[in-house]
């Protein structure tokens, strides 16, 4: 330090104890240097072995499956019994068809199964009674014919037998029942629409059994084996983590290049060479264990990691 005394610029004593502070100001600065250094290395290696060196995507879909619930038999219909969004268990009624037209049809095929019964008796009876006869009374041809008649009777009776039954199917179907448990999703049937027969009137959603897929680029697959353990963190979510595994890789996707023409020949689009983009092959992963209190739903964005072997990494 400097002091003016007179005109003149005097150095101003130091303090002892600044001395060994400056000393070993440069040690400290070396210090906190190679600290910094070190943490930017572990940093650097730590983005690396997360975004490099395991197989990793973003594009990821929870799935579920979906069963579409379709009468088989169509008609008006009279009664939605369940609610959107509402969770169903299987044999629970759905909604209901206007039953008078299969009940009609049952009663009159029944009537006809009464009548046809009671001919086939009189035509068994006559052809027995004839087979009694002897030959000099009744010739064999007729003896023949009254018994292929009571064949025939006996047979419209079977068919009546098997339309009674169909009919009977028919309107236990107006009752339509959940094939599985699951959940009612995008409800837009309303009491007063037509169903027809193998059209979709209920979507449900079972999800009982959920599941990931994973759309992991071509150049990753070498990584990926299945039965790996998996990390998968739901974008609804962040930072909790499900534990899950690789049930399987998928064999094959679509091929826009193998549309055909009008000519018959294969449609090639061209490829530039300095643009090739990798192909993203569908991997399913099966999810360990859900906690209770976690919602999902099909078709939530996911991100999956997959937890190579690290002799494999290496």
């Amino acid at each position: 330090m400097l002091e003016t005394i007179q005109g003149r610029t005097l150095p101003r004593p130091t303090s002892p104890a600044a001395a060994p502070a400056r000393r070993y100001r440069p040690i400290f600065s070396g210090l906190a240097t190679i600290i910094v250094v070190a943490a930017a290395l572990w940093l650097g290696f730590a983005a690396w072995h997360r975004y490099d060196a395991t197989p990793w995507t973003r594009d990821a879909r929870v799935r579920a499956f979906a069963v579409t619930v379709a009468p088989e038999i169509s008609g008006r219909i009279v009664a939605i019994a369940v609610h959107d969004n509402e969770f169903v268990r299987k044999g629970q009624v759905l909604f209901r068809i206007e039953p008078a037209d299969f009940a009609n049809r049952l009663a009159v095929a029944r009537a006809t199964l009464a009548a046809d019964r009671a001919i086939a008796g009189m035509k068994a009876a006559d052809a027995a009674r004839r087979a009694r006869l002897p030959s000099i009374a009744v010739s064999a041809e007729t003896r023949d014919n009254a018994a292929a008649a009571a064949q025939a009777a006996a047979a419209r009776v079977q068919a009546d037998e098997a339309r009674v039954a169909q009919a009977a199917l028919d309107l236990a179907r107006t009752v339509v029942r959940a094939p599985v448990s699951g959940t009612i999703t995008n409800l837009t049937a309303h009491e007063g629409d037509y169903a027809h027969a193998g059209s979709g009137v209920i979507t449900m959603v079972d999800t009982r059994e959920l599941w990931v897929t994973a759309y992991f680029e071509e150049t990753e697959l070498d990584q990926i084996r299945p039965g790996e353990p998996a990390r998968i963190e739901l974008m609804s979510d962040p930072g909790r983590v499900l534990d899950g595994h690789v049930q399987g890789i998928g064999r094959g996707i679509a091929d826009a290049n193998m549309q055909d023409a009008r000519s018959g020949l294969p449609r090639v689009d061209p490829v530039y060479s300095w643009v090739r983009l990798s192909q993203r092959i569908p991997v399913h992963v099966t999810l360990d264990h859900v906690p209770p209190s976690m919602f999902l739903a099909a078709g939530m964005t996911a991100t999956v990691r997959i937890v190579a072997p690290a002799a494999r990494r290496r």
